[in-house]
């Protein structure tokens, strides 16, 4: 995340769960999607597309860091970083040697609920690439020396993160969210967590993500589905078929008013606000995403920037939206502001919020936000790789492969009374979490949440 830190990770899904799925998955053109199924039974989505000798995948396995055992948080995201540290046949150097020369690139990244990978290569060279793909996925090194190398990288970043005030804030308003609960846990784990987890915790958390069942994958370039139908066996066929990580369940969002205060010697008061949100399988999704857009989104055009930044000038920087995880909804913002504009801001904040929830938006805004989502779609499938970014993300959010070409028609179907009824439902000025890292003037530490 990588999405460890609690902000990145709330914002990257407000970006990604929210504007990417919810916005992106449609296009002033069709785009033809394949189900490529494997002799094997492996499925895939395939986009062919021969004019640019280049091929993107992106694939993901069913569970995250909410996989980690207690006391060793952080295990998933420290996979993400041996898995060019050596596999099969190479070691770690001449992994990386290879991988350099046939200009391929391999990343993973954890979240909450998936363990996600890419690979782009050369379409000339994607036998030797799928190849190396196959042999990070079926036989990772865990080798003692590289482990503690990227360990203290990581445990450096951890450390920071514990200084920072974005991070400190968001992880305070996840804690209080979610108190003893999995979505509570930092996914990139502590400086305590990380040095605890050993190599064998590694290769058991490698047996527990890396199976075919929940396994999802996209793929977009020059290949054709026959090719692709073989390479899926070749590259996943030797993994098991085990059953997925048992997905979070009974997942509750705790109620405000609540406030927390973490005193810090700085500056500047950052503050994180929200309640609970709606997953994105809720069928009120979307008018309830165009809401939170016109609410806090979409940049310069939203009502809290204009009230906050742009009328008062009290911060730089604010944004709200929807961050719906598998297993719960959020619906969350962040700002910056001097310390003793803090009390000010959030005041504005709250009655901002109040009058969405009272009046909703007006037809304008809603039109303005409908151009502006359905006409900023092709942004997000310019190149190969955005495209299988997307293909992977429907699959993971379930929408059907079908989806990317009706999804401009079901942004324009929204009426102003459905965005009306979201705003009800959702915003509730009167119940927020807040957390704020600093010294704030005008707001204290208030209420246990509920």
């Amino acid at each position: 995340m990588k999405l460890g830190n609690p902000m990145r990770l709330l914002f990257l899904r407000i970006i990604v769960a929210g504007f990417t799925l919810a916005i992106s998955f449609t296009s002033a053109y069709a785009i033809e999607i394949k189900e490529v199924t494997s002799p094997g039974g492996i499925k895939a989505w395939l986009v062919e597309n021969k004019a640019i000798p280049l091929i993107a995948m992106n694939f993901s396995f069913e569970g995250g860091s909410t996989s980690d055992p207690a006391g060793k948080e952080g295990t998933a995201h420290f996979l993400t970083g041996m898995m060019d540290e050596g596999a099969g046949d190479l070691d770690g150097a001449a992994f990386q040697a290879l991988r350099d020369e046939l200009a391929v690139r391999i990343n993973f990244d954890s979240g909450m609920d998936q363990f996600e990978g890419s690979l782009q290569t050369l379409s000339k060279n994607r036998a030797q690439a799928f190849d190396l793909l196959k042999k990070v996925l079926t036989a990772p090194h865990f080798e003692k020396t590289a482990m503690e190398r990227v360990r203290q990288q990581f445990l450096v970043s951890a450390i920071n993160d514990e200084q920072e005030p974005e991070s400190l804030a968001s992880r305070a308003w996840m804690e209080l969210a979610f108190g003893s609960q999995l979505y509570a846990r930092k996914s990139s784990g502590t400086p305590q967590s990380l040095a605890a987890i050993t190599p064998d915790d590694l290769r058991a958390m490698h047996r527990l993500l890396f199976s075919r069942k929940g396994l999802k994958v996209a793929v977009v370039g020059d290949i054709d589905a026959a090719s692709l139908a073989l390479m899926l066996d070749d590259v996943f066929g030797g993994l098991p078929d085990t059953e997925p990580p048992k997905p979070v369940s009974g997942v509750t969002v705790a109620k405000g008013p609540v406030v927390k205060v973490i005193d810090r010697d700085i500056p500047q008061s950052i503050i994180v606000f929200g309640n609970e949100g709606i997953l994105r399988s809720d069928p009120d999704f979307i008018p309830a995403f165009i809401m939170s857009e016109i609410l806090g989104g979409s940049g310069f055009a939203s009502r809290l920037t204009a009230e906050i930044r742009e009328k008062r000038g009290l911060t730089y920087g604010i944004g709200f939206g929807l961050s719906p995880m598998d297993h719960a909804g959020l619906n969350v913002g962040s700002l910056g502001t001097r310390n003793e504009k803090a009390g000010e801001a959030l005041a504005i904040v709250k009655d901002t919020l109040k009058k969405m929830a009272d009046e909703g938006p007006t037809q304008a805004e809603l039109d303005d936000i409908k151009t502006y989502l359905t006409g900023s779609y092709a942004l997000r499938f310019d190149t190969n790789n955005k495209i299988a970014g997307q293909l992977l993300g429907i699959q993971e959010e379930n929408l059907g492969i079908d989806y990317i070409n009706k999804r401009n028609s079901m942004v324009e179907a929204i009426t102003l009374d459905q965005v009306k009824a979201q705003a009800r439902r959702l915003i509730d000025s009167e119940r927020l979490i807040v957390t704020v890292v600093g010294k704030p003037e005008g707001l204290k530490s208030t209420g246990t949440g509920g």
